[in-house]
């Protein structure tokens, strides 16, 4: 058969060619050793926070060798497309700070000279190398049905191997005259690769993360253009990340399988094969109903909210945390360069592909919370104002008033044993900031006046009557702390927290029962950020009005 004239036949609008486009998209201009990587989803639903892992591997893979990290969106899919679905995952890689160098950054707009990211929009590029395979006799048109192909899996139920290869490849020998005949009668029709693979032969492959990979040739023929001319990811992304001189592909590895085909794509194309690095699932401990485990499972849509990367901006884990935390399940020895390098960016991390883990990372909301505790408690009371502000202006409305009423109040408020050797670590996430500070606020604060059960009502009556008396919002720490500390032994208390330990029934207890019952007057809490700074902030009326009050509810 007369190859370039079937071209001609099945692509007569094609007038461009391979060398048109290789020149168009020239090899890029990098240091030796640079990486080009990319992150290439489907705006099929919302971010997953396995692509956002994936999408951080890659863009630290490209970052650490000075080469190149894009954004592709792959959506030939057009039935599973959801509607804002790019522009959520543009939001979800800026706001977890994920820095795109090129490639799609709007629903509309592209940055780079690769352009265009959006495969919807690249069907005549792709088109162009489909024809340049039918010429090479590598690919043939298929007018199978629908009820045909139906035919051929059920004619396949024993067979070891499964799809349209050999014998069903009914379209695979027809000649130039019947393809010609069938288009006349406007048959719809597919492209497929004309496959020389031998499932007796292997193909051998290293993998950055799983290591060597050995597998059997593919032998189907897959389709590469669908009837409506747009191609199948396989071949899509062959051609993009050829042309777009893409060098490590970093995915999931639940594409193992399909390598077979697309090495023989890359190869039938005249192409480099890129490298590949295929990432683990992030996986979830299963648990009975007696909180027991029982086994392990990936994150899913439908059980886990944490699975979307929306979860965590909605709850107000700030996007470093996240990012922190993700790079405890990249890397094993990232935990102990954090112990030794604790004030240094995440981003001096040396991230290697070839230490992440071939196994499923096991993801720990707890662990998360520890992580970004830790984060949280090296920021600034500017920075913490800051986010927390824009967290409330989304998802609670009242609070944001409150914050925006005496910026400078609820700066001082941040600012509370913050900064230091030692901050305080109580706050994983924007969302219970409210609570943590509600005393702060007349509209928030609550208290029940619970005392601890060592301390009887009357005696806290006593300790708040007699503190109201000598209580001065113009003392210093060791003054205020003084004044606290001679309430004791009229009271029946002892200053010293030893002498207690050692004969706890010759008193009624220590001077830390004492401020906390202060504290508690205060805040309504037994446990609070430094003491004296927060009756500093709220100032002498409001302390004695809240001693007042709570001497009130006890009497």
């Amino acid at each position: 058969m007369d190859n370039k004239k079937l071209a001609q036949l099945l692509f007569p609008e094609v007038t461009k060619t391979p060398e048109y486009y290789e020149k168009l998209y020239p090899e890029r201009n990098l240091p030796e050793g640079a990486r080009v990587t990319r992150f290439a989803p489907s705006p099929t639903g919302y971010l997953h926070i396995g692509g956002l892992f994936a999408s951080l591997v890659a863009a630290l893979t490209a970052k650490k060798s000075g080469g190149v990290f894009y954004l592709r969106i792959e959506d030939t899919d057009k039935k599973r497309e959801v509607k804002g679905g790019i522009q959520g995952i543009i939001d979800g890689l800026n706001y977890f700070g994920i820095e795109i160098d090129e490639g799609r950054i709007s629903e509309t707009e592209d940055r780079g000279d690769y352009a265009p990211y959006r495969q919807s929009e690249r069907k005549e590029i792709y088109q162009c190398f489909a024809k340049m395979l039918v010429e090479q006799g590598m690919a043939y048109a298929c007018f199978c049905t629908e009820e045909e192909l139906e035919q051929i899996r059920a004619a396949q139920a024993n067979e070891p191997i499964k799809g349209y290869y050999g014998k069903y490849a009914k379209s695979r020998n027809l000649t130039y005259e019947e393809i010609e005949q069938n288009l006349k009668l406007g048959k719809p029709w597919t492209l497929r690769f004309k496959s020389e693979g031998d499932i007796e032969r292997k193909i051998i492959f290293t993998d950055f993360i799983k290591g060597k990979i050995e597998m059997s040739e593919n032998v189907l023929d897959v389709v590469l253009l669908k009837q409506d001319g747009i191609p199948t990811y396989h071949f899509a992304h062959c051609v993009d990340d050829h042309l777009m001189r893409t060098t490590h592909i970093v995915r999931g590895d639940e594409w193992i399988a399909s390598v077979p085909v697309h090495i023989q794509l890359f190869k039938a194309c005249g192409f480099k094969v890129p490298k590949y690095a295929h990432i683990a699932p992030i996986m979830k401990e299963e648990k009975n109903e007696q909180g027991e485990v029982t086994g392990k499972r990936k994150l899913s849509k439908r059980k886990d909210p944490e699975a979307a990367v929306s979860y965590y901006a909605e709850v107000g884990f700030p996007a470093e945390s996240v990012t922190e935390y993700l790079l405890t399940l990249a890397n094993s020895n990232f935990e102990d360069w954090r112990r030794a390098n604790p004030d240094l960016p995440a981003a001096d991390f040396p991230f290697n592909l070839k230490k992440m883990s071939a196994s499923g990372a096991l993801f720990d909301l707890v662990k998360l919370n520890d992580v970004s505790k830790n984060v949280i408690s090296k920021f600034s009371a500017e920075k913490v104002y800051n986010n927390v502000l824009e967290w409330a202006s989304e998802n609670d409305a009242h609070f944001a008033e409150l914050l925006k009423r005496d910026k400078a109040f609820a700066k001082e408020m941040f600012a509370i044993d913050r900064g230091g050797k030692k901050p305080r670590k109580d706050i994983a996430k924007w969302s219970e900031v409210k609570d943590y500070y509600s005393y702060f606020f007349k509209e928030t604060y609550e208290n029940d006046y619970a005392l601890p059960e060592n301390i009887a009502a009357e005696d806290a009556v006593k300790i708040l009557e007699e503190y109201g008396k000598v209580y001065s919002a113009d003392d210093d720490k060791d003054a205020w702390f003084s004044k606290i500390k001679a309430l004791c032994e009229p009271l029946g208390f002892t200053p010293n927290v030893k002498e207690y330990k050692k004969n706890p029934d010759s008193f009624k207890g220590h001077v830390g029962d004492v401020s906390t019952v202060i504290r508690i007057a205060v805040t309504g809490r037994r446990n609070t950020p430094d003491l004296y700074a927060i009756m500093r902030l709220l100032g002498e009326k409001e302390v004695l009005s809240r001693l007042k009050t709570m001497i009130e509810k006890l009497a």
